[in-house]
């Protein structure tokens, strides 16, 4: 689906509000140590559920009535913390199964698709010299490929991030991870970072292919990330991801819930890098991520399983998930 393009000049005054905005809300929010959450950035747009003080997240359990409503009103994800019913499978679902180690064998490779397909990931994460196998490997499986362009410093030109792509995806890869150009983004050179998005990005939307757009967090400023979100989104992504796995840090529930605050409810997040424990993929999952990128995907999936276990819930969660609770919230809007 092609996007709409937008001038330079356009491009910077988008820049500049939506960065005023949130670093307003964000600093308005000092007093915390997390960025201000979509709840807090609904800007005067009246919640249509007030948090409960008492449930810790399990409102699927605690609050049927209330969750019922959610529902009816037109929910079709609800999120839930740790102990709620179906949280492994579910959290399986969002999860992107990675492998990006430059030693990485074809045995190691084949053993990341057969977990894949045992737990129902999301998507296997591999880099592009793999992609072929992964596709013969999960063909039929409902796994989806994914691999990564420009990676992992997103220093390339435009042009071998596109041909990276196109050949990814004609050998098979469903969604392409591509880093930005961080020093580009830094320069403040934002139209040339939102042109480089864009080509990916619609390279990938050609053929229904799914465009995730790293930002490398832990080298941005909370202003920069900002600003590369709101690129991001401009240029027609799919997804904003956090990180590579490659740099200084991973994910951190206040840059997903800063990311959240800029691309609102209608741009997918990734959070990625760092993240072992099923406790750390779900506040990450309640801070606003849709998909988790991960190398522990199967110690992850059978930790929370193993606690799902000791819990029992009344509530039917048919229609439940551990991904963020998708609701009429308003953020920064483009």
């Amino acid at each position: 689906m092609p996007t709409e393009t937008v001038t330079s000049v356009e491009l910077e005054q988008l820049v500049e509000k939506v960065t005023r905005r949130v670093m307003n809300l964000l600093h308005q929010s000092s007093g915390s140590r997390r960025a201000p959450s979509v709840d807090h950035l609904r800007l005067g747009t009246p919640a249509v559920v007030e948090a409960c003080e008492d449930c810790r997240g399990l409102c699927v359990q605690k609050c049927a009535s209330r969750v019922g409503r959610v529902v009816d009103a037109g929910a079709d994800r609800l999120s839930a913390s740790l102990g709620a019913t179906n949280v492994a499978a579910d959290l399986a679902s969002i999860i992107d199964h990675t492998l990006l180690r430059p030693d990485a064998t074809e045995a190691e490779i084949v053993q990341l698709c057969e977990e894949a397909r045992r737990y129902r990931f999301a998507a296997v994460c591999v880099n592009p010299n793999w992609v072929p196998l992964c596709t013969r490997l999960l063909r039929g499986s409902g796994v989806r490929v994914a691999t990564v362009v420009g990676f992992p410093l997103g220093a390339h030109t435009t042009e071998s991030k596109v041909f990276e792509t196109r050949k990814a995806l004609r050998e098979g890869a469903h969604e392409i991870d591509m880093v930005i150009n961080i020093g580009a983004l830094k320069s403040k050179d934002h139209a040339a970072v939102e042109r480089d998005i864009r080509s990916v990005v619609e390279a990938c939307h050609e053929v229904g292919a799914t465009a995730k757009v790293i930002i490398e967090a832990a080298l941005l400023t909370d202003e920069e990330k900002v600003v590369a979100s709101a690129l991001a989104k401009a240029a027609g992504a799919d997804y904003v991801k956090t990180s590579t796995g490659f740099g200084p840090g991973g994910a951190t529930e206040s840059d997903v819930a800063l990311i959240r605050s800029v691309v609102g409810p209608g741009v997918g997040i990734k959070a990625a890098g760092g993240i072992r424990t099923a406790e750390e993929a779900l506040g990450l999952v309640q801070a606003g991520a849709t998909r988790i990128g991960a190398s522990a995907g199967v110690r992850i999936v059978q930790e929370a399983e193993s606690r799902r276990s000791r819990a029992a819930m009344p509530l039917s969660t048919s229609r439940i998930t551990s991904t963020m609770l998708q609701r009429p919230a308003v953020s920064t809007r483009f």
